[in-house]
Parts: structure tokens; C-alpha cells; sequence
């Protein structure tokens, strides 16, 4: 008998469990409430653990295709001087835009399964769906559902601007300051991918000149910083403020399932959202193809809910260190002592 699913959230863990699903014989259906796939998005770095992930739902080589290949990479301090160099030690991790990912994941479903702009007011009104499943993001609604209460995430004090250079670069490097970051990438495309985080009150309004913005809070780094802040392009900065969700006492409530930022989002500062994302989608599709369907939610909990609440501890650790205003020459030791272990 053929099962079916209802996934709320097109985005990358609405994608990939909507793959493992269907090559898995299920009946599936997303709903996204975006009129199209975004053409736009930051670059996210896919660790060898995602890309296996990937590797089990036929994706993982034209990730790696477009992608870019990293292996090394740099925390610098404003003047320039080296804090840390770190080479991934479980191989080479890959760089790829939201776009061409999303695009990727899409490409292995039939026409019709991911149902555009429409929006899902209450799992209510998916009656007669074996399993519901909130991708729905850090503001989930299904989150609501799962817990029995709203949940929101927690704003850590932190925000970020965004966005993507015209041209190249071979680094992979964080600039560390007093409670600020700049951080440099390459992306798929031609194209640097930039981000620079800082402290922020939870009531203030985002810069209204977020260009001038950068240039006066990092104008007067080094020069790989004040490269990237001359040729980034306006039209592509985005802001956001970085939440983190508090622990949930379970993913799962009846037939309903939370998966990534529903489920545990976290700061960016460990790289690993969008890895667990696609990482909980795998692991979700296999626990329900081997099982029943209560059974399989339950070994999906049991497997991805301590793992996964522990990366939002550590990346709000990390947070906190990376963007600390006192003893930043202790933090640069700490730093450096820690990924001579990486």
C-alpha cells in the first residue's frame, strides 16, 4: 500500500525528504508558499557528512560539480595577522549558493509535487496524509502543532547583513574584531559570497544604508575586507537576525515531524545548519522506509534530536566567543589552540 506524505516548506529539508520519499515509492506532496525557487541566497558550505547524505538521494555529485571545493581555511584579526589556519580533516567540504542547491533537489521530483504558493494555515487541513512534516523554517507554524504551544526562537543579539561580490576569490577566511565579523567566500558563478555580523538591540530598525553601513563599521580592516566591501553588489544584501530555538522535548507528535530550523536552528558560526537540514531529511526518509510509521518518527527523534541540540549549543557557544567586546586576545588563543584539533 502506498504511503503518502504531506511536507509544509519547499525549501532544502522540505526538498530532500520529498526525494528520499518518492524514490521510495511514497506519494508526496509539498507545499510552498513562494511563488517559484529563489534566485537569490548566500552560499552554504555542504561538509562531507551532508554530501553523503546527498550521495543517498543521487544529488551529492552535482553538488560537488557546481559547487566550490574547500579544504582550507582562515581567522583573521582587522590588521590582517593570521589568528588560525584550519584544514578540514574529514575531507573536502563544497560551497554551493541556495539557488543552484534548491534547483538541484527540485530537479529529482515529478512536475506537480511541490505546489507553489500555497500556504498551509493549519495541519488541520491535511486530514488523510500518513505523515506530516514541518520544513517550515525557524518561524514554523507546525512547531506549534508538535508542541502543543507556540515556541519561538531565541534572538541571541547578533545580526547580520548578507549578500554577494561580482568576482572571485580563493579565501575562506572570518575576520574577528570586537563584536563584529566579516566573513569571505568563493560561491558557484563567479561571485564572492560575504557576510558580516554584529551586535544589534532586538528593537533596532536594520540600517537604512546597509552599503554605508559596512564601510563605516569595516571600512578600515584589511584589504581583503575592504576589497570585498568595494565591489559588493547593494541589490543582493539581505538582513536578518540570528535566532537559535530553545531545546524541544521531542521532533515528533502523533504523524507529525519537525526537521532543521523547525526542529533546531541555530547561529551559522559551526557552518552546519543547512548540513543538518539535509542530514535530517535522509535520516527521516530511511527511519520511515524502514518502519512504521510511528516507529520510524520515533527512531528519527531518538537519532537526530540530542545530536542536533547539541550543535545549537556549540554554535551558540561559538557565538558568544566569536563576538565577544572583553579578553579577545585570550579568545585568538583559545581559537588557535582549538583548531590545531579540527
Amino acid at each position: 500500500m502506498t504511503r503518502s506524505a504531506a511536507i509544509i516548506g519547499g525549501g532544502i529539508g522540505g526538498l530532500a525528504t520529498a526525494n528520499y520519499l518518492h524514490q521510495h515509492g511514497w506519494t508526496v506532496d509539498v507545499f510552498e508558499r513562494a511563488d517559484a525557487l529563489p534566485t537569490s541566497g548566500t552560499a552554504l558550505g555542504m561538509w562531507p557528512e551532508a554530501l553523503t547524505a546527498l550521495d543517498g538521494i543521487g544529488h551529492g555529485d552535482a553538488v560537488r560539480s557546481i559547487g566550490s571545493r574547500q579544504q582550507h581555511g582562515q581567522f583573521r584579526r582587522p590588521d590582517g595577522s593570521v589568528i588560525a589556519d584550519i584544514t578540514t580533516s574529514e575531507g573536502t567540504s563544497v560551497l554551493i549558493s541556495r539557488p543552484p542547491l534548491l534547483a538541484t533537489l527540485a530537479s529529482g521530483l515529478p512536475d506537480g509535487v511541490v505546489k507553489f504558493s500555497t500556504t498551509i494555515e493549519s495541519v488541520a487541513d491535511l486530514g488523510g496524509y500518513d505523515v506530516i512534516v514541518g520544513a517550515d523554517g525557524v518561524n514554523s507554524r507546525v512547531r506549534t502543532a508538535v508542541v502543543g504551544q507556540r515556541v519561538d526562537p531565541i534572538y541571541v543579539g547578533v545580526s547580520a547583513l548578507v549578500g554577494r561580490a561580482p568576482g572571485t576569490t580563493d579565501t575562506v577566511a572570518e575576520t574577528w574584531g570586537e563584536g563584529k565579523i566579516f566573513g569571505v567566500s568563493p560561491r558557484d558563478g563567479n561571485l564572492t559570497n560575504w557576510f558580516a555580523a554584529y551586535r544589534e538591540d532586538p528593537d533596532a530598525e536594520p540600517p537604512t544604508e546597509p552599503l554605508e553601513f559596512l564601510k563605516e563599521n569595516f571600512g578600515r580592516w584589511h584589504a581583503d575586507v575592504t576589497d570585498a566591501l568595494g565591489r559588493i553588489d547593494a541589490t543582493s544584501i539581505i538582513h536578518y537576525r540570528i535566532k537559535r530555538m530553545p531545546k524541544l522535548g521531542s521532533y515528533i507528535n502523533g504523524n507529525m515531524v519537525l526537521i532543521g530550523d523547525a526542529a533546531h536552528a541555530m547561529p551559522p558560526n559551526l557552518g552546519r545548519g543547512a548540513c543538518e537540514t539535509i542530514i535530517d531529511s535522509i535520516a527521516l526518509g530511511r527511519a520511515l522506509d524502514e518502519h512504521d510509521v510511528e516507529k520510524g518518527l520515533r527512531r528519527y527523534d531518538s537519532e537526530r534530536r540530542k545530536a542536533t541540540q547539541k550543535l545549537v549549543t556549540g554554535a551558540t557557544l561559538m557565538n558568544h566567543v566569536a563576538m565577544s567586546t572583553r579578553f579577545t586576545a585570550a579568545r585568538d588563543v583559545a581559537l588557535r589552540i582549538a583548531t590545531r584539533f579540527a
